[in-house]
């Protein structure tokens, strides 16, 4: 049974990292086939970062609070909603105020939801059997690097109207995937609670409520915890240069697109180890030491990018992505988890998620004013300055910040 979890919430996470490339990775394409220029393109891809970073904490406090929908059933709600805006852009043939709209508001929502998908691994081990956060994230990265290696050629002898036929078709697969979850997960509880009720032969007695908080006080009540994570966006400033500007990096050093489509590809490849055998390295490391080792990794990548004379060089650095981003990500999933009081897990998940958005915005638009002004160099300079001083305060505070009862 909790092998079969593990299944369907690692199918989860196929889908939704399907759905990323498809709206995010490919939305250029899209976007471009629409009408728009790349400057528009940009400004709707900043917009839709904004708009998440204040659709997460709503979202978060929703879920944390709710106790008429259950998580399961946000998600599916806002797959049901996702699919409508995607049928929508199919429909929009032509630019149009409609048009960006519609795609901003998908775009906002899909990223809105990640922390909510984090978190529910967690409740999944509600039922009682483990869920390998780190492998069943690791099938979303294998799911969007296949995705995104059959739907280029898709596009280029069909047209961009493939990309939301794509997106509908991985929205019904979600959204089966959610109802099977949904439904071994109830099943798996009402089996627990008469277990329950049949060793004591009474009714179980129900878990006292959550206390409830709202966002302001969660921030509050985990000063710390924010000022760590404002720390991340320093630390994924460079990570999302990367994968908004890696054209303009690889030609600094004589690289062409062939080059940068290898390397994003690399990129995704080598996060992999690290979070298929995460569980392994959480036995003998805490989420606190992992979390100091992967950031000064984040730091040492990027230094490295800065200094390469050659594409192999760029190569080369991407080695370390098992070891930054590969262990950083199910490692901060955990370690909010095992910190955070009942009532705030969400909201955490949620902060975290918040900065590496925020991390993106501020790249997309710092990066392309300092790369009109000084060159990818510089960009990369301070890109290692900022990830320099992000990992300084995490591996300052981590260690700080204590787990709530």
């Amino acid at each position: 049974m909790g092998k079969l979890l593990n299944i369907k919430y690692g199918g989860l996470h196929g889908t939704y990292w399907m759905l990323y490339g498809i709206i995010t990775s490919f939305a250029s394409a899209f976007l471009l086939g629409r009408g728009y220029t790349n400057g528009e393109i940009g400004v709707i891809l900043a917009v839709g970062n904004v708009v998440a970073v204040f659709l997460q904490p709503v979202m978060a406090d929703f879920a944390d609070r709710s106790r008429k929908v259950s998580l399961l059933g946000f998600l599916q709600l806002s797959a049901i909603l996702m699919l409508v805006l995607t049928v929508l852009t199919f429909a929009l043939q032509k630019k149009s105020a409609a048009l960006w709209v519609v795609y901003v508001v998908n775009m906002a929502w899909f990223v809105a939801i990640q922390p909510l998908l984090n978190s529910l691994s967690f409740k999944l081990e509600e039922t009682g059997y483990h869920i390998n956060f780190g492998v069943c994230r690791s099938v979303g990265c294998v799911f969007y690097a296949a995705l995104c290696a059959g739907l280029g050629s898709l596009v280029e002898a069909m047209g961009v109207q493939v990309l939301p036929v794509s997106g509908g078709v991985v929205l019904v697969i979600m959204l089966f995937t959610l109802a099977v979850t949904k439904s071994q997960f109830n099943k798996m509880m009402e089996g627990r609670k008469a277990a329950a009720e049949g060793s004591s032969g009474v009714p179980a007695e129900k878990l006292p409520d959550e206390e409830e908080i709202n966002l302001l006080q969660f921030m509050a009540r985990n000063k710390l915890f924010v000022v760590m994570n404002l720390a991340c966006i320093g630390i994924f400033f460079g990570n999302s240069i990367l994968n908004s500007f890696m054209l303009q990096v690889v030609e600094g050093v004589g690289g062409n697109s062939e080059d940068m489509g290898r390397i994003l590809s690399v990129m995704a490849a080598m996060e992999i180890p690290g979070m298929v055998l995460f569980d392994r390295i959480r036995r003998k490391f805490s989420c606190q030491l992992v979390l100091k080792f992967a950031a000064i990794c984040f730091t040492l990548k990027i230094l490295v990018i800065f200094l390469a004379q050659s594409v192999t060089m760029i190569y080369a650095a991407h080695l370390l992505q098992t070891f930054s981003y590969g262990l950083f990500l199910p490692a901060m999933v955990h370690f909010i988890n095992e910190i955070m009081a009942h009532g705030e897990a969400v909201k955490g998940q949620a902060l975290y998620t918040v900065m590496t958005t925020s991390a993106s915005v501020v790249a997309s638009i710092a990066g392309g004013f300092l790369l009109d002004i000084q060159g990818p160099k510089f960009l990369l300079l301070v890109s290692t300055v900022l990830s320099a001083v992000g990992s300084v305060f995490v591996v300052l505070l981590i260690d700080r910040i204590r787990k709530k009862a």
